[in-house]
């Protein structure tokens, strides 16, 4: 007999094998946050990731090929186990991402029109209630 009102979990462990969720593929894409082992995901292609400061070359793989990227960029002094500003740069240029959100600002990264000013073409700074499409 189940008490009411008590919530029905159900509990999916998660790996990097890719799943659905309805039709839609989820890849699930290992990163590290320095020591720990933490996943981003991509839908079709959109990638997301935050709270990463590293990404192995096996799992670069499964980013390349994607229109729209978000990313962590906490600040523009390197970090523990954050990508800084440049890093992120450089990886979405190296992976040729063509639109490139950054997230997971701290404070410290400086004003929003500062930064703007110098970012290359095809990277943001992403904001509270930023709406996106992506076509697959």
């Amino acid at each position: 007999f189940r008490y009411p009102g008590v919530p029905e979990i159900r509990l999916n462990t998660m790996t990097t094998e890719p799943f659905w969720v309805g039709d839609i593929e989820i890849i699930p894409i290992q990163v590290w946050h320095l020591k720990m082992p933490v996943l981003a995901f991509r839908f079709g292609q959109f990638t997301y990731i935050t709270d990463a400061n590293r990404i192995e070359e096996t799992e670069k793989n499964k980013i390349r090929g994607s229109a729209v990227m978000v990313l962590n960029a906490l600040r523009k002094e390197k970090h523990i186990s954050h990508f800084n500003l440049r890093e992120a740069i450089d990886l979405v240029q190296e992976l040729q991402i063509q639109k490139a959100y950054f997230t997971h600002i701290s404070h410290q990264l400086g004003k929003h029109a500062d930064v703007a000013k110098e970012l290359p073409q095809g990277m943001e700074q992403a904001y509270d209630g930023l709406e996106m499409t992506v076509d697959d």
